[in-house]
């Protein structure tokens, strides 16, 4: 099964039509989208705690756009360090930030400037101060090597070019023993060329 798109893909449309998609979803969540969003498709869908949702600020929640609960895998012990790849509006940032509690640290990553906006807004609306947000991209991590007890990321690697250097990215990061919780969307069978070469099926 193919792990890199076809080498003909223009990988800077590619991310900057990523880009677009996702600033869309940052500054109108309610639009016209192909995947589903918000925190009632989270908690009837995916299984996230309504109560925790509500705790959050609505601009957090209202664009997650995530495919599962990377948080009913394991818990995410006090004082860890946690990274969120592709961590967009912050919902699962915070979640992970409370989770850790002052002691620890949250940082996210983000490779569109809206969604990091928005969830470094939503963790000063939550009091949150062991929260920071990076602009990155999931093929190269603004972090150091083994920086990070925990690393999630919920729905984004899917999107990347190459998943051998992302999912390399990951596990750069992470320190021995530490633990990667993430969910993303998997395909039965091998896709065909067209389909691997449609920037716009990539992008959602």
């Amino acid at each position: 099964m193919a792990i890199a798109c076809p080498m003909d893909l223009d990988t800077r449309k590619l991310h900057d039509e990523i880009q677009s998609i996702y600033a869309r979803v940052a500054e109108d969540p309610s639009g016209d989208f192909h995947f589903h969003r918000g925190p009632d498709y989270a908690a009837e869908f995916l299984g996230y705690d309504r109560s925790a949702l509500a705790g959050l600020p609505r601009q957090s929640t209202a664009s997650f756009a995530g495919v599962a609960n990377p948080h009913l895998m394991g818990p995410i012990g006090e004082g860890a360090v946690v990274i969120d790849i592709g961590c967009g509006a912050g919902m699962d940032l915070l979640l992970a930030a409370k989770s850790v509690g002052p002691r620890g640290r949250a940082i996210g990553v983000d490779m569109t400037e809206a969604m990091a906006e928005k969830a470094r807004s939503s963790a000063l609306m939550a009091g949150l101060r062991n929260v920071e947000v990076r602009i990155g991209d999931a093929m190269s991590l603004p972090l150091d090597d083994a920086s990070a007890d925990v690393v999630i990321s919920n729905g984004v690697l899917n999107l990347t070019p190459d998943k051998s250097v992302a999912y390399g990215e990951a596990f750069r990061i992470l320190k021995p023993g530490g633990r990667f919780l993430y969910a993303d969307i998997v395909v039965g069978s091998e896709l065909s060329e067209s389909i691997r070469r449609n920037v716009d099926l990539w992008t959602g």
